[in-house]
C-alpha cells in the first residue's frame, strides 16, 4: 500500500424508508472525512443507519437531510 493513496472503509449501512433494505453506505476515508455511497438506485430516503453513528458523524453526512429525500416519481 502506498501511504499517499486515499482509502475508505464502510462504517455503517443506510437503511431505507421501508426500514428493511440497505440503500447506501457511510464510508470513512483515511483522511477522517465521511462520505455516502448509494446503491444502484441512487439517493433514497433513509430511516436509520446501522450501526448508529455519533451526532457529529450524522451532522457531517447531513443525516437529517437524508431522512427527507423525496421519493422518485
Amino acid at each position: 500500500m502506498y501511504e499517499n493513496e486515499d482509502e475508505a472503509v464502510a462504517i455503517a449501512n443506510l437503511i431505507g424508508a421501508d426500514e428493511k433494505n440497505v440503500v447506501g453506505w457511510v464510508y470513512r476515508w483515511n483522511t477522517g472525512a465521511l462520505a455516502v455511497r448509494w446503491d444502484i438506485k441512487g439517493p433514497q430516503r433513509v430511516s436509520c443507519c446501522q450501526p448508529d453513528l455519533s451526532d457529529v458523524d450524522k451532522r457531517e453526512i447531513d443525516f437529517d437531510g437524508l431522512t427527507r429525500i423525496c421519493a422518485p416519481s
